[in-house]
């Protein structure tokens, strides 16, 4: 018989103030299928894609079946789920003309790579042909397997917060890791280093910091209107926003895809504001300051992100130089210069 004090230390739970699965050494389970099913339905719904030939955008989650929890087994956690998803997409082209047509997905699951989803686009029996369908094909499907990788993340760690209780000496056990951890995305659910973190902590999402540079041909006057002023976004956008350009006012646009607040304004000289995908982690926003600086017969501005989610970098470059540079240039002429 084991001497006073020199038992199994995981059964030690006096060291607890709530006595409660000391060290993480007991299995525990949640059950994170109704979360998942709302989660699903807010990323896939609204979904667009658009090109010269027209625009398509999701407007139904018609099916979501399946199931998802999580176990935690000696403060390593491990994920299960699995869904059949179905949704409906419309389309609308240039010439106003309307389609519909549905997306389908049955093997979201813990035993696939992103990469092996079958995402099956196809149009509505008595539909006429399109290009549309073509566009859904290709870009929307990517858009789909993006949103699909999002829920897989947020999985991981928005909905992981709390599973991983302190040890007995009170500090989060870090989690061994592996290479097939990273199968999605670089989300960690614990500290990868050799030194422990505190508990609460909580669940760090891993982020970067970058910044891009664009000449405008026009003034910084100008320039800083075209980020304050509500008809001006609307029109680069393409689109309804809503933009309240004041300290602490909020902005919304590209159908919802995009929304923040105004911390600080400069007049014609900075922007900083609280920015994000509506498909980032609930409530993360990265810090994007914008710097209108005067180079003579043009506007150079400077786009400084901090805090963007790291699997979403490149995301976030290339929507920065779509959806405002290059969209700013071609509605307001910022990038041709007359002779």
């Amino acid at each position: 018989m084991a001497k006073w004090g020199e038992g199994d230390p995981r059964w030690i739970v006096e060291e607890r103030a709530d006595a409660t699965n000391v060290n993480n050494w007991h299995w525990t389970e949640r059950d994170a299928t109704n979360w998942s099913s709302d989660k699903l339905k807010s990323l896939l719904l609204g979904l667009t894609v658009e090109s010269e030939e027209g625009k398509c955008e999701v407007t139904e989650v018609s099916k979501v079946e399946g199931e998802a929890s999580i176990n935690n087994r000696k403060g390593k956690l491990i994920f299960f789920y699995e869904w059949n998803l179905k949704a409906t997409w419309t389309g609308k082209s240039k010439s106003g003309v309307k389609y519909k047509g549905t997306v389908e997905v049955p093997n979201l699951s813990d035993e696939n790579d992103m990469e092996d989803l079958d995402i099956s686009v196809s149009l509505n029996k008595d539909e006429p042909d399109t290009p549309l369908i073509n566009l859904m094909k290709t870009k929307g499907a990517e858009r789909v397997r993006e949103a699909l990788g999002s829920y897989v993340g947020f999985l991981k760690t928005e909905f992981t917060q709390g599973m991983i209780l302190p040890t007995a000496n009170g500090m989060a056990k870090p989690q061994p890791t592996s290479q097939s951890q990273a199968k999605v995305d670089k989300t960690q659910i614990s500290s990868q280093s050799s030194t422990v973190a505190p508990v609460n902590t909580g669940v760090k999402i891993p982020t970067c910091k970058f910044t891009m540079r664009e000449n405008f041909l026009t003034s910084p006057a100008e320039l800083y209107r075209v980020f304050v002023n509500q008809e001006m976004v609307q029109a680069f956008t393409h689109g309804p926003a809503a933009v309240d350009a004041e300290k602490g006012g909020k902005f919304r646009l590209l159908d919802g895809n995009v929304f923040g607040e105004f911390t600080e304004l400069v007049h014609e000289e900075k922007i900083v504001m609280k920015w994000r995908y509506n498909n980032w982690p609930c409530e993360h926003y990265a810090t994007i300051t914008l710097t209108f600086l005067d180079r003579s017969s043009e506007t150079e501005l400077k786009v400084e992100c901090r805090g963007v989610p790291d699997t979403q970098e490149e995301q976030t470059k290339e929507g920065w130089k779509r959806y405002y540079f290059e969209a700013i240039k071609q509605t307001f002429g910022y990038g041709a210069r007359l002779f």
